[in-house]
């Protein structure tokens, strides 16, 4: 067998922890620096730019294919729920409405004539 010294794995992962420390003092003294946030702080602007750039495009791309935007897609979703709730406070006072006069919820047979015609009998012959 051979001694720790000589073994290839322990000095690749000596040499491999060695390289990690390295990188990263280097690391931290860069990215204390004023230079490395500024750099950061330009390409998160750059990037901003362009995703406001991309949506413009892609707004304007949209109307040309006469399609909604996202934001009008937002628009009528808001102003559909404005309506269902709504339409919802319209049913609540009817139904308020009804039982206070007298009819009875949930089936309009008040609202129907009375049937006066019968279903055929069991033998199949009518009278």
């Amino acid at each position: 067998m051979t001694g720790k010294s000589n073994d290839p794995i322990a000095m690749w992962q000596k040499m491999v922890g060695e390289m990690e420390k390295g990188f990263n003092s280097f690391a931290d003294q860069a990215m204390s620096s004023p230079e490395f946030s500024q750099a950061v702080n330009r390409a998160g602007g750059v990037a901003a730019g362009a995703q406001k750039q991309l949506g413009d495009l892609m707004e304007k791309y949209l109307v040309s294919m006469n399609l909604p935007s996202r934001d009008q897609v937002t628009g009528l979703a808001e102003r559909l729920q404005s309506i269902e709730g709504q339409i919802g406070e319209i049913k609540s006072m009817l139904s308020q409405m009804a039982a206070s006069s007298g009819i009875s919820q949930g089936s309009d047979t008040a609202l129907r004539p009375p049937r006066t015609k019968r279903p055929p009998s069991e033998g199949g012959e009518q009278t």
